[in-house]
């Protein structure tokens, strides 16, 4: 009975240590997070950089101006709140700013963002929130 309680909970430990995204160093846990990879950014060596590279190429290629009732274009400034979620889709949660108009092309533009590779947290697959000030 003792070989088998030992064997166990020997088993019990290797399983713990076995987990993806998970460093056990003396009493410390490491829990190891990644953000969400953009399409094209796979294995670059700075990740963040390169999503931001990508994200500002995707607001130069698809934000569409709009226009007030004189044909003028509108200039503004919309705060989008979304999240990246486990599937890596981009689901908007909110748009907060001064003119509607704006507001409803940056959701758009937001929305149109591509699939991307989601954010893991401890080696699975999680939601990952952002909040991106946009100035048009």
């Amino acid at each position: 009975m003792k070989k088998f309680l030992i064997i166990a909970c020997m088993l019990a430990g290797f399983t713990g240590f076995a987990q993806e995204g998970i460093e056990v160093k003396g009493n410390k846990i490491t829990i190891k997070e990644s953000a969400p990879v953009w399409p094209g950014c796979e294995g670059n060596e700075d990740l963040d950089a390169c999503f931001n590279k990508m994200l500002m190429q995707h607001v130069r290629k698809t934000y569409k101006y709009p226009k007030n009732e004189k044909g003028e274009f509108i200039r503004g400034k919309a705060t989008v709140s979304m999240i990246v979620n486990e599937k890596g889709k981009v689901v908007v949660k909110s748009v907060e700013g001064k003119y509607p108009a704006i507001n409803k092309e940056a959701k758009r533009m937001v929305e149109a963002m591509p699939t991307m590779i989601p954010g893991t947290k401890a080696g699975k697959p999680t939601s990952i929130s952002y909040k991106i000030p946009l100035n048009f």
